[in-house]
């Protein structure tokens, strides 16, 4: 058996879990020193942004649009193999455009997307306050409506994920510390293979590491992985965002069209009955700490307000905030084999885009492991 060990069980570590379950001759065990969707997965708002991305070609479209064909597929997979029911919005995302967008430009993504096999539409403000009758269209011009996108809830697909993995025979050690590795040269190259990890509990033999800890990721590679050079190590950026849950008495707009609205980067999740999501903030340190600011959040709430007027008459359920992993000084995501080592792989870096490109990521390390 090839042993494999993940470190981290967020949204990144649980998916790369589950598709190597389906593996055979693969020995799969995650280790976390927390429960799993602890870190940044369970403070995102789960919003599929793919086909309605700006971006087309290269890397950054092909992990999303691999991501969103897998999404169709997994959530009713995981559900059949869990019995979770996993809250997953297929009725697309509305984003509002206001005066200073460039609708020429989204004319082309249009066409862009229809040669690429996805749908995109741009309404007219008659069409969006026919389909959305609660939106403020004072300052609009009109929408894209992409109902290929998707949003899904974070934590509950993570827990599904490792639920699924283990009933395929992956191990999850929760509460475990990672205290060091041991690694041999590479055939008496300049280059390294990592042999064991040593743990709080035990040490554990390894084939593959895959370093999947969001904002950890760096002080495992930079600290138990000491560079080889200095291109082995890698920097990762806390960048903090906040939300909040409103409860109104009644669903706004159309019962029956609840799709995802976002303008100016603010977004209103619909999460079932008259709750809704709306975020996130996008704090970058100042300084080694970064700090929620709550007038941020406020902002944020009265942006969503403005847009959609009956949010004011919302209550707050709660707020929540977490840190994102942004890479500096290259782009994000982070995957693949880190430098220097034969047999570690990085999974990390995935910035505000974790969720939707987790199954796209978990695709990558399983055909990095497999040898595809």
């Amino acid at each position: 058996m090839t042993h494999v060990a993940i470190i981290g069980c967020g949204i990144v570590g649980a998916a790369i879990a589950y598709e190597l379950s389906g593996v055979p001759g693969l020995q799969v065990t995650v280790l976390d020193r927390q429960p799993p969707a602890q870190g940044s997965t369970g403070a995102a708002l789960g919003v599929l942004m793919g086909v309605i991305s700006q971006k087309v070609k290269g890397r950054t479209w092909q992990l999303r649009q691999g991501s969103m064909q897998r999404y169709e597929t997994l959530i009713p997979e995981l559900e059949t193999l869990t019995g979770h029911h996993i809250p997953f919005n297929r009725q697309g995302i509305l984003m509002l455009a206001f005066e200073n967008d460039d609708l020429a430009r989204w004319q082309n993504l249009v066409k862009i997307r229809q040669s690429q096999g996805w749908q995109l539409e741009i309404w007219n403000p008659s069409q969006v306050q026919s389909h959305c009758p609660q939106l403020n269209l004072e300052n609009s011009i009109g929408a894209i409506y992409s109902p290929n996108d998707r949003q899904v809830e974070p934590t509950a697909l993570t827990h599904a994920l490792v639920s699924a993995a283990e009933k395929r025979g992956v191990t999850f050690k929760f509460g475990v510390d990672v205290e060091g590795v041991e690694s041999i040269p590479a055939n008496g190259s300049n280059r390294r293979i990592c042999q064991q990890i040593h743990t709080n509990r035990e040490t554990l033999a390894v084939n593959w590491l895959v370093i999947a800890a969001g904002l950890g990721s760096a002080q495992l590679v930079n600290f138990l992985l000491p560079p080889l050079d200095h291109s082995s190590s890698i920097k990762l950026k806390p960048v903090l965002g906040q939300a909040l849950q409103l409860r109104l008495e009644n669903t706004i707009g159309n019962p029956d069209f609840q799709p995802v609205i976002t303008g100016d980067d603010v977004h209103i999740v619909p999460i079932g009955g008259s709750d809704y999501w709306v975020g996130a903030t996008v704090e970058f340190p100042d300084g080694a700490e970064v700090v929620a600011e709550p007038a941020l959040l406020e902002q944020v709430k009265e942006d969503a307000i403005a847009f959609c007027p009956a949010l004011a008459q919302a209550t707050v359920v709660r707020t929540w905030l977490g840190k994102r992993p942004r890479p500096e000084g290259q782009p994000a995501p982070v995957i693949g084999k880190l430098s220097g080592y034969d047999n570690v792989l990085l999974a990390t870096g995935h910035y505000r885009n974790g969720v939707l490109l987790a199954p796209a990521t978990a695709q990558e390390i399983q055909a990095i492991i497999c040898g595809v």
